[in-house]
């Protein structure tokens, strides 16, 4: 009778680290992490050495010192008596509220041209085109300075609105168009404010939700429901019951001229709305570029099936065509949002106060400490950098073609 027995086990030896096909690949990426973790230890340490040898040491003890300048334009209250700490906050939600506007602005502007650069109508077409080439070729600071000089320029002062003989009027006695910015209405909470708000934001939910049940419905059963009239009452009714239900909490603080200025309401400045649609226009001719090319690379044959069985050219290009190219056009989306976020940092050139003109600015000038706001600096773009490309993979993977 025969025994199987199992092999015997080889003994390991250190020449198995290079020789041995099962930790070769291990090795290397050691050697490498050792040499990676040692150049920085050696660059750190010769920093350090330099650093006491020129009498500085690095501290962030200036953060908690009075910032001493005003900042025009704020999310959240300041002077020039709170803390630098403070004066970078600020310059932080400052700079996300220009990126996200422009984010959002870019991708409606840059879809919208993309589509039409593929349209029928050669008008249309060429007319996109145009802008594509012609916004895309000229570098954003261009850009910046022009929307800030023609706003600056062509727009009224406050002061032609004063007077029996204005030259200027506010549109629909609510909103301002000066060239010191636009002053539109701010909303007045007041009590059960906050469960209106809940309610709007449960519509926005329910609205996403009635059209991927809706969309899901379409693919599984061939049953179209209708979109329009539907998403427009889940947005609209629900939030309309809950402000007149609770008394109408919300109100409204419209701007009124005062002085030489006009005061109340909420001021969007002239700096934020240059940077903002020049950042929108000039990342919109990339996006759009990048919708072409993913909707030119689904197949014709999807088009002329979908349109063979009867469906609008609307609903082709909403359920067959867009979903598909989705999945080319996301990964190069991930860059021209990181670009957007970064580009943002030219802001200083129209005195608009970002992260980059005052903790990188205004704060490194007055308090010396170089090394240390540029270290900052570099943190946070690297930071909201990682977090964009996070989100914005993971929804490149759920719209990912689904293998088995």
């Amino acid at each position: 009778m025969t025994t199987i027995t199992d092999p015997p086990t080889e003994q390991f030896r250190l020449s198995m680290l290079l020789n041995d096909t099962r930790y070769r690949s291990a090795t290397f990426q050691a050697i490498a992490v050792i040499l990676l973790v040692a150049s920085i230890a050696y660059l750190g340490s010769n920093l350090a050495k330099n650093l006491r040898e020129a009498g500085l040491n690095i501290s962030f003890s200036f953060l908690s010192t009075p910032a001493g300048y005003d900042i025009n334009q704020t999310l959240i209250s300041y002077n020039n008596q709170d803390s630098n700490l403070r004066a970078a906050v600020v310059g932080i939600l400052n700079t996300l509220l220009v990126s996200f506007l422009a984010c959002i602005t870019a991708t409606i502007l840059g879809v919208f041209a993309g589509v039409l650069r593929l349209s029928q109508n050669w008008i249309v077409r060429k007319l996109m085109s145009f802008y594509v080439e012609i916004f895309r070729n000229i570098p954003v600071l261009i850009w910046i300075l022009i929307i800030y000089g023609v706003m600056t320029v062509s727009m009224p002062g406050p002061r032609a609105f004063r007077g029996d003989n204005a030259t200027a009027s506010m549109f629909m006695d609510s909103v301002a168009f000066t060239n010191r910015g636009v002053y539109i209405p701010a909303p007045v909470w007041g009590p059960g404010s906050l469960v209106v708000v809940a309610v709007f934001i449960l519509s926005v939910i329910g609205v996403f939700a009635y059209r991927r049940y809706a969309t899901k419905l379409l693919y599984d059963t061939g049953r179209l429901l209708p979109m329009l009239w539907p998403c427009l009452a889940i947005f609209f009714v629900p939030t309309l019951l809950a402000f007149f239900v609770m008394g109408a909490p919300i109100g409204l603080e419209y701007p009124a001229l005062k002085g030489f200025n006009f005061q109340g309401g909420i001021k969007i400045g002239a700096p934020l709305i240059a940077l903002w649609f020049a950042l929108s226009v000039y990342t919109g001719a990339f996006i759009a570029e990048n919708v072409r090319a993913g909707i030119q690379a689904v197949s014709k044959g999807q088009s002329e099936a979908a349109a063979a069985l009867g469906l609008r050219p609307g609903r082709v290009m909403n359920l067959v065509v867009l979903p598909q190219a989705l999945r080319v056009i996301i990964p190069p989306l991930i860059s021209q949002y990181l670009n957007i976020t970064k580009n943002s940092s030219l802001a200083i050139l129209v005195g608009y106060a970002d992260i980059t003109a005052t903790l990188g600015g205004i704060t490194m000038n007055q308090t010396g400490r170089a090394i240390e706001c540029v270290v900052l600096l570099m943190l946070f773009y690297l930071v909201i950098s990682l977090c964009i490309s996070l989100v914005m993979n993971i929804y490149n993977n759920a719209t990912k073609l689904q293998e088995r």
